[in-house]
């Protein structure tokens, strides 16, 4: 019996203090840049635990280090709502064809390491934050990432 996606998840805008934004080339799509994004792994799992989760599994960035302290993975209470694409809603329950999407930010040093899944991704790059929002692929990653000088204002 096959694992069916909840249509939650969360996006990770992984960015520095200086505002350089990470994003990674999808192995799957070539060309298609993106943030960490990735559903719950249950109904119950709250929204930070699936943050964690996916940036560790993305970039093996650990939240909760002394590098990038859990204080540095931040809730901005953005919330997309987004129609899945008909190629992808086999990996859902019948009839759903919607995601809710709750972004986050996480501020990491710009030397922190960042160790790819080679099956999620192929590359990886920091970018200024404007330019980081115009390579995005997605729309709703990419208006994130215009909300990051605000949210980065309000961390100091």
């Amino acid at each position: 019996m096959r694992r069916l996606k909840i249509p939650e998840s969360v996006l990770v805008v992984i960015h520095t203090a200086d505002l350089e934004v990470l994003l990674m080339e999808r192995a799957d799509m070539p060309g298609y840049w993106q943030s960490v994004t990735g559903a719950k792994d249950a109904p119950d799992e709250a929204l930070e635990a699936t943050a964690v989760r996916e940036v560790a599994e993305e970039t093996g960035i650990a939240i909760g280090s002394a590098a990038v302290p859990r204080a540095n993975l931040r809730d901005w209470g953005l919330v997309n709502v987004y129609e899945i694409y008909a190629s992808w809603r086999h990996r859902y329950a019948d009839g759903v064809t919607h995601n809710t999407e709750h972004v986050f930010g996480l501020l990491v040093p710009r030397d922190v390491p960042i160790r790819l899944a080679p099956r999620e991704h192929v590359a990886h790059r920091w970018l200024p934050w404007r330019e980081a929002a115009d390579r995005c692929s997605s729309a709703s990653n990419a208006e994130a990432i215009l909300h990051l000088p605000r949210f980065a204002a309000a961390r100091s």
